[in-house]
Formats: C-alpha cells, sequence, structure tokens
C-alpha cells in the first residue's frame, strides 16, 4: 500500500510518526521466518532460532527508545514465548547462544532478576570449558557488562557480581552463582589466569593459521572479559593497556599474514577481530567518562585513529558524534569527516556527517527560538543550512551515495 518500508527500517522522524514496523512488512518477515524454520534441520535451523531472536530483540530495542510502553509490553510477551519455544527444542537446550539472547531478552524488558537466573542457569548447564570455551566467555562477558552498567561508580566493584562472574570464568570448574563476596585470592589467580590465557593465544595467532574464525572470535572475548576483569579490579588504565596490547599484537599479526600469503582470504579475520577490539576499547572509555571524571581526549583519539581505519562502522560514528556534540566548536568534526570521505568510497561518513550538521541546527533553532525574551545566540545559523545542503550535493554524487535510496529520502525529507 503506497510508499512504505518493508519491516524494519531506521527510522526517521515525519512529523510525530516514526518509520518503523509496517503491518505487511512484519506479516511477510514473520513468514520467511515460518517457512525457513521448516525445511531447515540441525546446526542450520539453530542459526536460524538465532537470527529470528536477534530480529525479535531489535525491535524490542526500538520500544524502548521510542518509549512506547504498551507495546513493549506486547512485544515483549510475544519475544519471551517466542524464545522459550526454541529453548524447549532438543537441539537447543544447550546452545549457550541462544540462552544468551533470551537471558539479554528479559534484562531488557527490566525483568533483571529473570535475566540473572537464566544466566546462571546456563553457565551452570555450561560446563567447565573456562577460557578456552568461546561460546561460555561470550555468555560470561556479556552477563558481567550488563552487571557492570547497573555500578554507579568504580568504588567497591572487586566484591560486585560482574567480577564474581569474570573470576569464575577462569577457574574452569562448575559455576557457582553469586553470594555476595568474592575472596581476594581467587581475584589474584584469576588475573594471572587471564594474563597467561591471553598471551597464549597472542602467541598462537601470529604463529597458526587453523580454526582462524573460532579462534579470533576467541581472542576478542577473552580480551573483553581480561580487560573488563582489570578495570573493575584495578581501574581504567590497567583495562586499557590490556586492549592497546591486544591491538598491536592483531596488527603485527596481520601485516605479517599479508606479507606472506599474499592474497590469503583467511587473514579477513583479523581486521575483524581488531575492530570488535577497538568497539570494546571506545566503549568501556565511554562508559567509565558517564561515571567518573575522566578527560575526553584519549576517547576522542581512539575514535579518531578507528574510524580512519573503519571508515564504515556505524557504532563508532555514533559514538564520535556523541562526543562532538558537547563541544561548541565544529570545525575539528568537519575537517575530520572531509578527510575520511576523501579517503574512502563508504557511504557512512557523508551519512553521519549530515546527521552530525543536522544536530547542530536543530540545537541552534532551539537556542534561537528559546521564549525568554532577548537572546543572544551563542552560535551563529547562516551557513548550516547551505553547509547541509552541500553535503548531500557531493553524497549523492558518489558512486555508493547515487545508489542509496535512504540517502535521497533523508536529502527530500531536509528540502521539504
Amino acid at each position: 500500500s503506497g510508499f512504505n518500508s518493508i519491516g524494519h527500517m531506521d527510522t526517521m522522524p515525519r512529523g510525530r510518526n516514526q518509520i518503523g514496523h509496517y503491518k505487511e512488512g512484519e506479516e511477510f518477515i514473520q513468514n520467511v521466518f515460518h517457512v525457513l524454520s521448516q525445511i531447515f534441520t540441525g546446526k542450520e535451523k539453530s542459526n536460524l532460532a538465532i537470527c529470528w531472536l536477534q530480529y525479535e530483540i531489535s525491535k524490542v530495542i526500538q520500544c524502548l527508545q521510542a518509549k512506547k510502553k504498551k507495546k513493549l509490553k506486547a512485544q515483549g510477551r510475544k519475544s519471551k514465548k517466542l524464545a522459550k519455544n526454541f529453548l524447549k527444542a532438543p537441539d537447543n537446550r544447550n546452545n549457550l547462544s541462544l540462552w544468551k539472547l533470551y537471558a539479554y531478552l528479559e534484562w531488557l524488558l527490566g525483568n533483571t532478576d529473570d535475566s540473572r537466573k537464566v544466566f546462571d542457569t546456563a553457565l551452570c548447564t555450561a560446563g567447565t570449558g573456562g577460557l578456552k570455551s568461546a561460546q561460555l566467555c561470550s555468555l560470561s562477558l556479556l552477563y558481567a557488562q550488563l552487571e557492570v552498567e547497573l555500578l554507579e561508580s568504580t568504588e567497591g566493584a572487586v566484591t560486585s557480581r560482574a567480577v564474581h562472574i569474570l573470576t569464575k570464568l577462569t577457574e574452569n570448574g562448575p559455576y557457582v552463582p553469586y553470594s555476595g563476596q568474592v575472596s581476594p585470592v581467587n581475584v589474584l589467580k584469576a588475573r594471572k589466569t587471564y594474563e597467561h590465557a591471553l598471551q597464549d593465544y597472542l602467541s598462537k595467532t601470529a604463529d597458526s593459521d587453523q580454526d582462524q574464525v573460532n579462534d579470533t572470535d576467541q581472542l576478542v572475548n577473552l580480551v573483553g572479559c581480561y580487560a573488563l576483569f582489570q578495570y573493575l579490579t584495578v581501574g581504567i588504565d590497567a583495562a586499557v593497556l590490556i586492549y592497546t596490547q591486544a591491538s598491536e599484537k592483531l596488527e603485527v599479526s596481520g601485516s605479517q599474514k599479508c606479507e606472506n600469503t599474499g592474497e590469503n582470504f583467511g587473514i579477513l579475520n583479523f581486521p575483524t577481530a581488531l575492530e570488535a577490539v577497538t568497539l570494546q576499547h571506545t566503549n568501556l572509555l565511554r562508559f567509565h567518562m558517564k561515571i567518573s571524571v575522566y578527560p575526553l581526549n584519549p576517547l576522542r583519539e581512539a575514535l579518531t585513529e578507528a574510524l580512519k581505519r573503519y571508515p564504515s562502522n556505524q557504532s563508532l560514528w555514533r559514538s564520535y558524534i556523541h562526543i562532538q556534540r558537547k563541544s561548541h566548536s565544529a570545525s575539528k568534526a568537519r575537517r575530520f569527516f572531509d578527510s575520511v570521505t576523501r579517503s574512502t568510497n563508504s557511504l557512512e561518513p557523508w551519512l553521519f556527517a549530515i546527521q552530525a550538521e543536522q544536530m547542530r541546527k536543530k540545537l541552534t533553532e532551539k537556542v534561537q527560538r528559546a521564549d525568554v525574551g532577548e537572546i543572544h545566540c551563542t552560535i551563529p545559523e547562516t551557513g548550516l543550512t547551505n553547509r547541509i545542503v552541500a553535503l548531500f550535493e557531493h553524497a549523492v554524487q558518489s558512486e555508493n551515495g547515487t545508489h542509496c535510496p535512504l540517502l535521497w529520502r533523508m536529502y527530500l525529507n531536509f528540502m521539504v
């Protein structure tokens, strides 16, 4: 019916409505999932279940962002029912990825205690793989990250639930739910175990070529767990050190592989591991700035370095725009956007440059229209509209921009 987006498209403001999940598109997507789930068996079916649940979680997050409580309740019920049905299937009972998504779903819906029970159950049934099991590391990392987000400061974090989870992961024994304290001896032992495990992995990735995908995934989880552990038990500088060590080692490994093998597609996993580690690093810095006083420069430097290397990473761009909004000088950010758009074919830098200017324009208009008598405008508006139009013009002339419906829609929307 008319021009509407199918299923899930990133929202664009349109009056009071948001373009979100259309009914017809939603039905189409659900039908595809249902048909495929009857065709697939075994591992493929489990992977499909994971994709389906991730899609449901994306809808829950959208309801949370739009602050629609009624819709969130209904969506939450549907998503939970689906997750429980997946976990009842005999093939999926020990699938830690599905347990992880179900626990995350409960957490997003605000059922913290239920979510903890699901995480604890999954960890108890997961066996004793410890740091060698990629799925166990990934599960523990998410659980610890969610717990850390509840902390109001890092004081006393040594005895927190997050430290308990990360310590238990190193012990290779059965998991025991948190009882309210963590023994200092276990913390010291865990630090040694993490240190040795990381050294082993970094030396291994430099030498071996086998099972690379699993190895790099595992390395990212291991670095995440160790850095978070150091952050809670020692401090932010200790965590940053881990990320720096891992990144340097991965860069060297990646470049050596390139020289040795010429066109070796296996090394494509190294950049992805490096990108994931960089993302963890910037996210931790952002979190730390939220709960304590910390200079902005380390985060800004980390983000600009990362974006030069990964110009199409949307999460990094979002963080960059978020920190740039705090500064009144736009020139530095503009110069940076300009240099990145010149050196890459990716469309993301254009889209985010436009978004940053639109946010600035919105802020300026808000200041100018404030109804408080005489206003002395601090940021002159002149030229912002022309600048945005110029950015759109350049973006739609680029090879990828010409074929991007979202960009054209944004341009039309802005001109209207």
